[in-house]
């Protein structure tokens, strides 16, 4: 019968660490590749936007509007970015309650018998001897798998930069 300690030693913790990080590693990857499929979609989509809109104030207070023509424009180009996620944490936890009994029964059956009778005598003996040995063994196990996503901000370069040409003549 395996020991108490023998029992503990035998739960394959090295191979649950090795799974949880390759489970980790795939699940970060596939996170990832939505991450960038998501980017590619913001990339790909375009909505017609208008850039800017003149207000134009009158001598006499009445205010007019201009619009400028709508532009092509991407998600992305808008703003609208991404979500990233990276695993912060991970923890493997695992609970084992190992209960061992032992119980030894013994059971002694003694009967005697005697005759006498015409000068004869005769006697016997039955003896019955039970052995009974038992053992019980109960093992419980819980484990409890735990990790903690945090969102984080899309790669720099992701976001595109604005550049501004201004062709108006300056003021001298």
């Amino acid at each position: 019968m395996a020991s108490v300690g023998q029992e503990l030693l035998d739960v394959p913790l090295p191979e649950m660490v090795m799974k949880l990080g390759l489970g980790v590693a795939e699940a970060q990857r596939a996170l990832d590749e939505n991450s960038v499929d998501t980017a590619k979609m913001l990339a790909e989509t375009t909505v017609p936007l208008v850039l800017s809109i003149t207000q134009t104030i009158a001598e006499n207070g009445t205010v007019s509007y201009q619009n400028q023509d709508p532009v092509p424009v991407s998600l992305l180009q808008i703003g609208l970015m991404p979500t990233f996620y990276q695993f912060a944490e991970a923890t493997i936890e695992v609970t084992m309650d190992i209960k061992t009994t032992t119980s030894r029964e013994t059971n002694v059956k003694v009967s005697a018998k005697a005759k006498v009778g015409f000068s004869m005598f005769s006697a016997s003996v039955k003896t019955d001897v039970s052995h009974n040995r038992k053992f019980g063994k109960e093992v419980h196990g819980t484990s409890r798998l735990v990790t903690r996503m945090v969102p984080v901000p899309p790669p720099p370069r992701i976001e595109p930069v604005l550049n501004t040409v201004d062709n108006r003549p300056q003021p001298e």
